[in-house]
């Protein structure tokens, strides 16, 4: 006889209470609960939506089925369900592929029995082991932990510095007022982040920093994003916008954001240091191709570059449209490579981040996207900011607003 776990128990009597509820096959629903085989899946699309919040990133996902209640179970976010895949302390795995179920496609709730549903969310505990200061990531994820990831996904809260920039848009004939995702950047300081000058340039923008997102689609994460005003912005002073040299630029905020599990800061190297080897991440919401087939991302990704050396970038470079006589700036870095992986458009002013020496865990922003030669079809080389080069001016800025630099020392 087969001993299944208490957890898988509470699903199979869980989603047999909506069986009987929509007069579904039991057949068919101990085929999927058992994982028998042929077992359908669905695949998901990429589409822009608006919220009836006014709030477009652009990188969302179509999902069908709507929450509510089914039988003698009620779909509910997985925090306020006190068995499923939520346990006592409000940490659980989720599995993030989408397959048709009681709750829709809304990987983030479950159907939960009527008497396990509670009104204040189940939170996890602090992660009180973390040690404090700039640069350690959450791999593990905050508050849950997903599953099902094929694509590069990252775990919710897991680059907590990373944050998307927001322009907002007027509809016309329409008081909303839409939030557009614009680039990715990357948080230094509770009231500054860095990203790239191309990002933000231009005449009678409005942006607003969104710090802790993480899936563009859904709002159902136990902690929630923050959105902030940009108070003010400074675009380097030698930036060039015809060949994006000195391509940098730093957004104050109105008001900081508030420290949490899911978001803190990133350290900076120092100045003029150089990365000489190694295998760094990218992250960011940006699309998989250029062109109209290119879709956004929902889920905040990753991916994992070799460090390039200048040279050997400069060479490579030079065998593509450049030509052979293209000079690579000093002010930028290249990391890739690697035919299939590269960052891509929508991820203009993302981080990228290596491995501080001798310390388990952390990490350090050694780059800005900046431009790159398509989206990794060829293996060239990605280029990046190289923000050593720019840390004594990042000091001087931040001094000038009375801002700490503590913040991203390591």
């Amino acid at each position: 006889m087969i001993n299944y776990s208490p957890t898988t128990v509470a699903i199979f009597l869980c989603l047999l209470c909506w069986t009987q509820g929509q007069n579904e096959d039991l057949d068919s629903l101990i085929k999927s609960v058992f994982n028998v085989k042929n077992q359908s899946t669905t695949t998901s699309t990429l589409k822009p939506v608006t919220s009836a919040q006014g709030v477009d990133l652009q990188p969302v996902e179509s999902h069908g089925g709507d929450a509510g209640e089914t039988g003698d179970c009620v779909c509910v976010q997985y925090f306020l369900c006190k068995n499923g895949t939520v346990n006592t302390n409000g940490e659980g795995v989720i599995d993030i592929r989408i397959n048709e179920g009681p709750c829709g496609n809304n990987y983030l709730e479950i159907c939960c029995n009527r008497d396990n549903t509670v009104t204040e969310p189940i939170t996890p505990s602090p992660l009180t082991n973390k040690p404090r200061g700039c640069g350690y990531l959450n791999t593990e994820g905050v508050g849950f932990r997903i599953t099902g990831a094929s694509d590069g996904e990252a775990q919710f809260g897991e680059f907590p510095y990373m944050v998307a920039i927001l322009r907002e848009e007027s509809v016309e004939g329409n008081p909303l007022v839409l939030k557009v995702y614009q680039c990715g950047g990357a948080l230094i300081h509770p009231r500054a982040v860095i990203t790239a000058a191309h990002c933000v340039t231009g005449k009678n923008k409005i942006f607003k920093v969104r710090a802790g997102e993480w899936d563009t689609q859904h709002d159902e994460e136990l902690y929630p994003y923050q959105d902030r005003e940009v108070e003010s912005i400074q675009i380097h002073e030698q930036y060039y916008a015809g060949a994006l040299f000195n391509d940098i630029a730093i957004l104050f905020l109105k008001t900081p954001v508030d420290a949490a599990d899911h978001i803190s800061t990133i350290c900076l190297p120092p100045q003029d240091h150089v990365v000489r080897s190694g295998v760094g991440y990218a992250t960011g919401w940006g699309k998989d191709q250029f062109g109209k087939k290119g879709k956004y991302q929902v889920i905040l990704k990753k991916i994992d570059l070799p460090v390039v050396d200048n040279k050997m970038c400069q060479d490579k470079l030079r065998t593509t449209r450049l030509g052979k006589y293209f000079q690579l700036h000093n002010s930028f870095m290249c990391a890739g490579g690697e035919k299939g992986k590269d960052t891509c458009k929508g991820d203009g002013g993302s981080p990228l981040i290596f491995p501080i020496d001798n310390e388990t865990g952390r990490y350090y922003q050694a780059g800005i996207v900046s431009w790159g030669i398509g989206c990794g079809e060829n293996g060239t080389p990605g280029v990046y900011v190289n923000v050593a080069k720019f840390r004594n001016w990042i000091d001087e800025q931040m001094v000038k607003h009375d801002l700490d630099t503590s913040t991203y020392k390591y």
